[in-house]
């Protein structure tokens, strides 16, 4: 069953097309990766899933409900989870406190409730030893872990995951990836958008491909992988 639907999206600024007439589905439980050079639209594309940006033609559906008009808020708390290519926690705020806040006004969960709701993600997320630690001070690493953790503290049926790799070291993205694979277990749908491509294709159940706002390629990730098009376009490489 199709859990996020958009058909024919686009969005200009003026006389720039940054998303056109992009259709795409994904179903419960899979992980749909998202390529493309810098500029293709890629952020933009999450931008409009998640409520951030307002289409200007098109529709997107999520879980059998027409949310094209609905604000970010009213996604998130319908079941869309974001994180953002820059962490962007409340630095001032402890790790803790920062997915109270997520599970509470993200969530819409009661205090109570909220409350265990982070203790049970800052363990899922290897955040635990770090849960009295104020976000502004933490590593690169444990600052990607926290807008993770941020995003899986409203409890999201739909996680939406822009560059949560990137920055990291090899050792750092695996341990990442892991995480991932954990949460995928759980039936969390993902979209992920990455430059650090094996990362994404040890996850990837579907790759979708964009440049210049338009479809490029979609399908199955080594399939697009190989494609002459997407290899010239993506890693320059001229086959």
């Amino acid at each position: 069953m199709s859990l996020l639907t958009l058909d024919r999206v686009s969005k200009s600024y003026g006389a720039l097309k940054v998303t056109d007439d992009i259709s795409l589905s994904v179903t419960e439980g899979q992980t749909l990766g998202i390529l493309g050079p810098n500029g293709a639209g890629k952020t933009t594309l999450f931008n409009l899933i998640s409520g951030d940006v307002r289409v200007d033609a098109g529709m997107v559906r999520f879980d059998g409900r027409d949310i094209t008009t609905l604000r970010a808020h009213q996604r998130c708390r319908g079941g869309i989870g974001r994180s953002y290519q820059v962490p962007q926690p409340f630095g001032h705020m402890t790790v803790f406190e920062n997915l109270v806040t997520a599970a509470c006004f993200g969530g819409g969960q009661p205090e109570r409730e909220a409350w265990a709701t982070a203790r049970d993600v800052l363990s899922e997320t290897g955040l635990l030893a770090k849960a009295n630690t104020l976000a502004g001070s933490l590593t690169l690493l444990d600052r990607k872990r926290l807008e993770l953790a941020r995003a899986l503290a409203t409890r999201p049926k739909l996680l939406l995951l822009d560059e949560i790799a990137g920055g990291l070291t090899e050792h750092e993205a695996k341990e990442l990836v892991d995480e991932l694979k954990r949460i995928k277990s759980r039936g969390v749908t993902m979209i992920w958008i990455e430059h650090v491509v094996h990362a994404l294709l040890s996850l990837a159940d579907k790759l979708y491909v964009i440049n210049f706002g338009c479809k490029l390629a979609e399908g199955e990730p080594r399939e697009v992988m190989a494609n002459p098009e997407v290899r010239r376009v993506y890693m320059g490489m001229e086959v």
